[in-house]
């Protein structure tokens, strides 16, 4: 395939995801309607338990660089989703100056009621689809998210493309 085919699937293939973001997106907001928080606290609220699931749960410094919020406007975000009793900060370290941020108890139950069948539904879309392509899948947004993430590393937030 000549240059110019790769740019078109690859502008094919990104209007794809960029729909499926929206998507998504449209989604978290549903779910922050839902649990009748603010959008930015609820996707805190998604990453904090996100991250729990995976094994490596967050400080308030990474959440603070997923959401892409100040640490002041994090420390804020914090206190109200502590006093509302969604998330619970803890020190487990050794270092005892390292906060380990929790979602509370309710929030993976209110979670798994809310995903849980848009997330049945893209389980029966993807089954359609060999494992073998799927793992392809995984690879091409792997290597696509790498791209971009170390495109963006090696550029100053403020300079022009």
């Amino acid at each position: 395939m000549g240059d110019e085919g790769v740019a078109a699937q690859r502008e094919r293939l990104i209007e794809g995801m960029r729909s499926y973001g929206g998507h998504y997106a449209e989604l978290g907001r549903r779910f922050a309607a839902w649990l009748g928080l603010h959008s930015t606290d609820a996707v805190a609220v998604l990453e904090i338990a996100a991250a729990e699931e995976r094994g490596t749960p967050l400080s308030p410094a990474r959440l603070s660089e997923r959401i892409s919020l100040s640490s002041g406007a994090t420390t804020a975000l914090l206190n109200r989703l502590e006093a509302a009793g969604h998330i619970v900060r803890s020190r487990e370290h050794t270092d005892r100056r390292v906060i380990t941020l929790r979602s509370g108890a309710h929030i993976q139950e209110r979670a798994e009621e809310f995903f849980g069948p848009p997330a049945r539904e893209l389980d029966t879309a993807m089954a359609q689809y060999p494992p073998e392509l799927l793992a392809r899948f995984e690879s091409f947004v792997a290597d696509l998210n790498g791209a971009l993430e170390s495109y963006l590393a090696r550029r100053d937030p403020q300079e022009r493309a």
